[in-house]
């Protein structure tokens, strides 16, 4: 978690100066100039304020909050730009994301909100934030709005077609772990043969679980030797608890680790980030790969994790291409350099919303995009 509680944000209500802990999962540090505003402020004037770096702490009606927000989102979208290449877009969505991100609203020591019609949000803080402090917080409302959606997603889950029937084929994310919503890329896990490998017995290694879903997925077919890794608190404690909801726990070993566990496998999977771009919050991780490190980190460890006869199966698609971050060489030549070949490519297109979405910035490079599962071994 990045947890930036004990910085202070600080605001003047009348003559009197006020202070609180400030919350910010980006890592942002509070503005210094903050203003009180309430249900009579219009989106115009709040949006003109938060694009002119003062924030704005809502004393008022938590439904006129959202509205509000809804209302400023809109104005950010029509005047805010998406950029003609990647890198223009990225710095535009990073300037919406930190405008919107300028309306805050307080939060109780207890995790209650002092606002009117404010919903009770003390079991969705303390799954994503953790038991209450003695000091309450200022955090901005879209902060708190993800915070309120992630519960949901965690209390009804993510059906995942490839677990199985259901009830039991659900994966629920925690609040910070990317949610496993792209479901071409788990079918390939659950649907490219397996290696004919000669280990005894077969172990697999699922490298940066996230939710655990690959895993579960090697699990259920009936892969009984799996250690899934990962670094990422939060992810860990996800992982174990689907691990625990599939009924395969007694097949899955996860562990605390940034790449590789110790020893070797019949079978290393990998999912990375697929963008080589900097992420700017900490759920983005899951998203940008700066300088394509973990892609590399993988490809150059596989040889020495393999047992013989072992593959690697590295997920990934090729959107980075499409939008002029990576080539297909880089990777070819990636993968020559660590001693590997390519014994095997497994693609699918996706089916994700905004592959289908004319209006998106990038749908040319979405629309192009494949996803690839490619089969490695070592030379």
């Amino acid at each position: 978690m990045n947890d930036t509680t004990q910085a202070l944000i600080q605001w003047t209500q009348g003559e009197t100066p006020l202070s609180a802990h400030w919350y910010c999962e980006r890592g942002d540090a509070p503005l210094k100039r903050v203003r009180i505003v309430d249900d009579t402020i219009t989106a115009d004037v709040a949006y003109r304020l938060v694009s002119n770096n003062t924030a704005l702490l809502y004393q008022g009606d938590f439904n006129n909050a959202r509205q509000l927000l809804q209302a400023m989102t809109r104005r950010a979208d029509k005047k805010g730009g998406s950029g003609k290449t990647f890198a223009e877009h990225r710095q535009a969505q990073q300037r919406r994301a930190r405008a919107l991100s300028q309306l805050l609203v307080q939060v109780n020591a207890d995790y209650s909100v002092p606002l009117g019609r404010a919903p009770d949000v003390t079991a969705a803080c303390t799954h994503a934030w953790g038991a209450a402090r003695a000091e309450g917080r200022v955090v901005a409302l879209r902060e708190l709005l993800g915070v309120m959606s992630a519960f949901e997603w965690r209390k009804k889950g993510v059906e995942i077609p490839a677990l199985g029937s259901p009830p039991n084929n659900r994966i629920y994310p925690h609040y910070g772990v990317f949610s496993p919503v792209r479901g071409e890329y788990i079918n390939l896990v659950a649907t490219t043969p397996l290696p004919v490998c000669k280990q005894m017995p077969f172990i697999a290694f699922d490298v940066g679980t996230g939710t655990g879903v690959l895993a579960g997925v090697l699990a259920r077919r009936g892969l009984t030797h799996i250690i899934a890794t990962d670094q990422d608190p939060r992810a860990l404690a996800c992982a174990r608890e689907n691990i625990a909801k599939l009924g395969v726990a007694k097949h899955v070993n996860i562990i605390a680790t940034p790449l590789f566990p110790q020893g070797k496998a019949a079978l290393i999977v990998c999912n990375p980030p697929w963008l080589p771009a900097k992420p700017s919050a900490p759920i983005e991780r899951a998203v940008y790969d700066e300088n394509s490190q973990m892609v590399l980190a993988f490809l150059n460890g596989l040889s020495g994790h393999l047992a013989p006869d072992g593959e690697g199966w590295l997920i990934l698609s090729d959107l980075a291409e499409h939008l002029g971050l990576r080539t297909r060489e880089w990777l070819l030549s990636a993968i020559a350099s660590a001693g590997l070949k390519v014994v095997g490519r497994v693609d699918t297109a996706p089916h994700h919303p905004k592959a289908a979405d004319a209006d998106d910035p990038l749908h040319a490079a979405r629309a192009a995009e494949i996803t690839s599962l490619w089969r490695l071994v070592v030379l």
